[in-house]
């Protein structure tokens, strides 16, 4: 039969939105089998290549979810997920096939981060729906599992879920899961894209031999890949004071970002602490002071404040944050200072950026265009990303850096034929039909399967690292915010305004610091009084002499009298040769 092209019948005047959903849904209902099939090749044959699967085992996937569809055809629901280009290729490819396919018309909305965490925060909040389901980031795992408004997807898929649960899902072919476990080991949510904060630096100038030679008159020792902080301190002045032009262009040897926007929130959530090392050791994250500077004591939040042995605003926290706002005026363009995450990400591509010790593999596909200065004649890029070097609190056995797990989330109080829909939607975008094409378009890795499949060895060479790190147990060390955050989306407020007062000047780091380890406490103290979250809320510890907690082992850590060591690099083949080796 004819299918409706969408574009067409939107220009008509007499159709909206949600007419031509009604008109698509009533369409899709009365198709056969052989029909929605015929869409399920379409897909498969034109935007599903390569694959973990063969084509008939495409096909069979395809035809368990039209099936599996049946009783909640002609049913509209919503979804929702942050503006990455993953979600974008979902929405526009996805969505639109298993609508077709399925008659469960999906509308998958791409909204904000920030927005998308008010949103979930106020859905929670008020038990009244908004969406069916979210793609909420794993960082939310210590909320969810206190709370009880998220539904634990494990009891789902062996409870209300299981006739709807995709038999080849293949649960032990996901590499993030661990991410969104509760303390149990429970899993609440199920990773739909992953990816890791890194350090980011342009080879090609690493490389030259006048660069290479004159470092090493200035600082004794190799340029080369940082592995602390030192090393990249003295790498962005380098780069910015000493060669300061390369082929008539200005350069830097730092770039980052400092506009008062919630963005800024992240720079420092997504571990910077810890990247200092001001937390404790211990995987996925510090036990039992985290990258936040929480503490918990059996899994209950005692304090993020050195008086409650928490170390938000300790003096390695204090440390991460002067050498943010030193980096930042020293090393980096000055329009930086004005710049949120969102337009700050594209400027190392512009190709006066010489590293970044804090650059998310989410923009590698924006890294790789023909027409770019960072990419040569060949493709080929003249970047590389490698570990993000660490701070002199850091130890080992503590975690190395973040990682983002994108990952779909349901809620108890959402009308269970629409959840149930939704849900078999989230296991479409996730399946092994799907998620090796879908990698291949935004490159955030999900699936062991896709990550070690041929047709990224192949492509590995044009990807500057991204497959040998993911492909390296290396990978593991890279953690998303983890269970010590009792209330995420409301804590996370609390840091961009603080860290936006550090960097204006109207507070000095210590100060700006005090203030949100109060502010935390203040909230985790409310919770606790309320008796808020039933599973292990805040049991807040009495204020005590900070010199108290200070002296103790672990985090907090008192002030080292040497806070810039020797620094220390690596050949980046070293690196890379680690990496392998280790698979």
């Amino acid at each position: 039969m004819m299918f409706l092209n969408k574009a067409k019948l939107a220009a008509g005047a007499s159709v909206t939105a949600l007419g031509l959903a009604a008109v698509l849904s009533a369409t899709a209902h009365g198709m056969t089998m052989e029909e929605r099939m015929a869409i399920a090749e379409e897909l498969v044959d034109n935007h599903l290549q390569p694959s973990q699967l063969s084509r008939e085992e495409q096909l069979e996937e395809m035809r368990w979810f039209i099936e599996a569809a049946e009783p909640y055809r002609g049913m509209s629901i919503n979804t929702v997920a942050e503006s990455l280009p993953t979600h974008v290729w979902e929405s526009e490819i996805l969505a639109d096939y298993f609508s077709r396919m399925t008659g469960v018309n999906v509308e998958h909305s791409i909204i904000q981060e920030g927005d998308l965490v008010e949103r979930l925060q106020t859905e929670m909040q008020s038990r009244r729906p908004i969406y069916d389901a979210y793609i909420n980031d794993a960082d939310s795992i210590g909320t969810h599992f206190r709370y009880d408004a998220t539904l634990a997807l494990e009891d789902y898929m062996s409870g209300e879920g299981a006739d709807i649960t995709l038999p080849t899902l293949d649960l032990d072919d996901f590499i993030g899961l661990d991410m969104a476990r509760d303390p149990d080991g429970k899993l609440y949510q199920l990773p739909a894209q992953q990816f890791a904060n890194l350090y980011w630096f342009r080879y090609d100038w690493f490389q030259r031999e006048d660069f290479q030679e004159q470092f090493r008159e200035i600082y004794g020792y190799d340029l080369g890949v940082p592995v602390n902080w030192s090393a990249y301190e003295d790498i962005a002045e380098f780069f910015t004071e000493h060669v300061g032009e390369i082929d008539g262009q200005r350069v830097y040897g730092h770039m980052d970002y400092g506009r008062r926007d919630p963005s800024l929130g992240w720079r420092f959530t997504d571990a910077w602490f810890s990247m200092a090392g001001a937390g404790d050791t211990g995987l996925p994250n510090g036990i039992p002071v985290d990258e936040w500077g929480i503490r918990v004591e059996d899994g209950h939040p005692v304090g993020s404040s050195i008086t409650r042995g928490g170390a938000t605003n300790g003096p390695a926290a204090v440390f991460a944050l002067t050498k943010f706002i030193e980096w930042l005026d020293k090393y980096a363009p000055s329009s930086a200072r004005g710049m949120t995450f969102s337009e700050a990400g594209p400027v190392p591509a512009q190709g006066n950026i010489a590293q970044q010790i804090f650059w998310y593999t989410a923009f590698t596909e924006a890294m790789l265009a023909d027409d770019l200065p960072v990419v040569d004649d060949d493709g080929l890029p003249k970047w590389r990303m490698a570990p993000s070097p660490h701070g002199p609190y850091w130890e080992e056995g503590m975690k190395v850096g973040y990682q983002d797990a994108g990952s779909w989330t349901l809620l108890h109080h959402t009308d269970p034929d629409r959840r149930a829909a939704a849900w078999l939607f989230a296991q479409f975008t996730v399946a092994k039909s799907t998620s090796l094409a879908k990698t291949h378009h935004g490159l955030t890795p999900i699936r062991e399967g896709d990550i070690f499949h041929e047709s990224f060895t192949e492509r590995a060479p044009q990807l500057g690292g991204l497959v040998e790190f993911y492909r390296s147990p290396a990978r593991d060390l890279w953690t998303d915010t983890g269970l010590n955050v009792p209330d995420y989306p409301r804590m996370s407020q609390m840091w961009w305004p603080n860290i936006s007062d550090a960097i204006s000047g109207e507070r000095t780091p210590q100060e700006a610091l005090d203030r949100l380890a109060l502010e935390q406490d203040n909230l985790m103290a409310r919770l606790e009084r309320a008796n808020a979250q039933p599973n292990f809320g805040p049991r807040m510890n009495p204020e005590r002499d900070p010199e108290y907690w200070l002296s103790q082992p672990g985090s907090p850590k008192p002030k080292l009298d040497n806070e810039k060591p020797q620094g220390v690099t690596v050949p980046y083949e070293e690196l890379l040769r680690s990496w392998t080796e280790a698979q």
